[in-house]
């Protein structure tokens, strides 16, 4: 089996990017199964019912988001109705929504990292449980870690290794160079990257992003329009779950 990943979708022109370009993509890399962040979708700053039902049409057989899971008011009652759009597991339990989805014969575990983010519980025990129930579905498991720290994620990976398919790291947008296979079959990359524009600091137009850093005035962000493109990863998997590849994916898209 193939599973396609298409790291943090951000603003306009990720969404535009993934309505156009996902069906082919999916096609070409011959991926069975797409996984695809869309925390980020709204401007930058959540994920609205609308947009979400949009990453479905356009491919994606679940969503995951991350920290900006509630960024947009009215999108939390979304998720008391939804299997196949997933929020962090480790958030509250009084939330809406869920943190797995089994789908296709493909279990997908949403998490978020601990380092700045401050999730209601821990990660790594969270896992513990929610791959236990996946396990009696499915041994084919993806672990969506939205998380800020390299050592978090790459901590993770090793915890779960030869217990999940693979752990996919995001959040950060800044795609890394380390998707590998761990000794115990788990696929793994510290940070899948971004869907949308690189022209940027990591997705916002760089003007007002940088006066934040050097007045330190809260400055409203706006997504950049320049130089788009869909990032991710793609895993190969055989019926055990274990991994065989890593790769990651990195396709120019028209702005």
């Amino acid at each position: 089996m193939k599973i396609l990943f298409v790291a943090d979708v951000f603003g306009a022109p990720g969404r535009r990017a993934v309505e156009t370009r996902l069906p082919s993509l999916r096609a070409e890399l011959a991926a069975d199964f797409c996984i695809v962040n869309g925390e980020n979708i709204a401007a930058g700053r959540g994920i609205t019912a609308k947009l979400a039902d949009k990453l479905l049409a356009s491919g994606a057989d679940v969503v995951t988001l991350g920290n900006w899971t509630w960024g947009q008011s009215d999108f939390a009652p979304y998720l008391s109705g939804t299997d196949r759009v997933i929020r962090p597991a480790n958030l509250s339990p009084r939330t809406p929504g869920t943190g797995l989805a089994v789908h296709d014969g493909v279990a997908v575990i949403n998490l978020l990292g601990i380092f700045s983010l401050m999730p209601f519980e821990s990660p790594f025990l969270v896992a513990d449980r929610l791959i236990e129930e996946a396990r009696g579905q499915t041994s084919v498991i993806v672990v969506d870690f939205h998380a800020e720290a390299t050592s978090e994620k790459v901590a993770l990976a090793r915890y779960l290794d030869g217990r999940v398919t693979a752990v996919l790291g995001t959040h950060t947008h800044v795609q890394t160079s380390d998707a590998r296979v761990l000794a115990g079959g788990t696929a793994a990359i510290t940070d899948a990257g971004m869907t949308g524009p690189h022209d940027s600091v990591i997705g916002s137009d760089e003007h007002n992003a940088i006066k934040r850093f050097v007045t330190g005035m809260p400055t409203r962000l706006e997504p950049a329009t320049g130089e788009v493109r869909i990032e991710g990863a793609l895993v190969e998997c055989g019926a055990d779950g274990r991994a065989t590849s890593c790769a990651t994916v990195k396709v120019d898209v028209d702005s």
